[in-house]
């Protein structure tokens, strides 16, 4: 039998609404729930009871939980085929919580398999909110939340669909097909389409051609993958930025938060940098490969690290690691 501690790879996280408790998903469909305050601020500081979930319960399918999401009600699960929600008072109050609702990825006629939600995101729309998933049949497909139901989906890539960021009217997928596609999602449309390895000061034809994240704000979009990490313009996708001393052999996350840009991938460190490409920090992480980074401000300042290892690690100055939570389940 594998040894699942060992022989892991944490694909997800995402936060509780109030903030006290991380969640993590890995490859064998598990779900693991994380104290932060206990993490952080150990009652007993040699203890090393606290580095360990509360519980650990499996997803619907028993399929690897590519994808978590979290809003004030319900944590949503992507896996393989669906996306499905937990409620977060079941979760907090039960080690053993029942699916809410599910909702099914559409299936087409030339497709034999079912495809993988590799990345979800939530739009906030007035009263309702849509949740965006980017999947492994090329397509990002849009849902809503409050009705249950799907609303449309977006074509554009020719691979499958790495990663979503969502923002206001906009979403950007970038995929597999080295495509990074923005949309506007109220009009139904494809507003640009970046392929960052045809640039030639970008292309490492050794890693490939893949996108493995993107993130925009106002006014400027980062991506990286097989070709470096850049900074683009928003507006007139001019090339801005090549983040060439970044030691990476490809990124998998990236992440805009305020002026500076997190981005971390197959690396011995994971990144904080300054759009004009200077190295705040380079942190060593658990994980030969990193494939989530979220982080929070408020109840606690950190950032969560994971990816090919059974450990988390935490970081609430980017300086070094706080604390390395493990992906086991606790003894009874």
């Amino acid at each position: 039998m594998v040894d699942r501690c060992f022989y892991n790879t944490t694909l997800s996280q995402t936060f509780s609404p109030c903030g006290n408790y991380l969640v993590a998903g890995n490859i064998y469909g598990q779900i693991a729930v994380f104290d932060l305050q206990n993490a952080l601020e150990p009652s007993e500081p040699t203890s090393d009871q606290f580095s360990k979930p509360l519980f650990v319960f499996q997803s619907a399918r028993d399929k690897s939980v590519s994808s978590l999401v979290s809003n004030s009600k319900f944590l949503i699960v992507g896996t393989v085929g669906e996306v499905s929600g937990y409620d977060w008072k079941s979760i907090l109050s039960n080690k053993n919580p029942k699916v809410a609702w599910s909702l099914q990825i559409p299936t087409y006629r030339d497709s034999l398999e079912k495809s993988d939600v590799n990345s979800l995101a939530i739009v906030e729309n007035s009263n309702d909110q849509t949740l965006v998933a980017g999947c492994g049949d090329k397509k990002v497909h849009l849902f809503n939340l409050r009705q249950g139901k799907h609303t449309q989906s977006f074509d554009g890539h020719d691979n499958y669909v790495h990663s979503v960021y969502a923002s206001g009217s906009q979403v950007v997928s970038s995929g597999e097909d080295g495509k990074v596609c923005m949309w506007d999602w109220r009009q139904c449309a494809k507003t640009a389409v970046l392929e960052p390895h045809l640039n030639d000061q970008l292309a490492r034809p050794h890693l490939g051609k893949w996108v493995g994240d993107a993130c925009f704000n106002d006014d400027w979009l980062v991506c990286g993958g097989g070709p470096y990490l850049s900074l683009w313009h928003l507006r007139s996708m001019d090339l801005m930025n090549k983040f060439s001393n970044v030691e990476d052999s490809g990124i998998h996350v990236v992440r805009i938060c305020d002026d500076r840009i997190m981005a971390g991938g197959t690396s011995p460190y994971f990144y904080h940098l300054s759009f004009s490409g200077e190295i705040f920090t380079q942190l060593e992480t658990s994980s030969l490969t990193v494939y989530s980074a979220i982080f929070e401000e408020k109840p606690f300042h950190v950032t969560c690290l994971a990816g090919s290892s059974s450990h988390i690690d935490l970081c609430t100055n980017f300086k070094y690691r706080d604390q390395i939570l493990t992906f086991e389940e606790p003894k009874s």
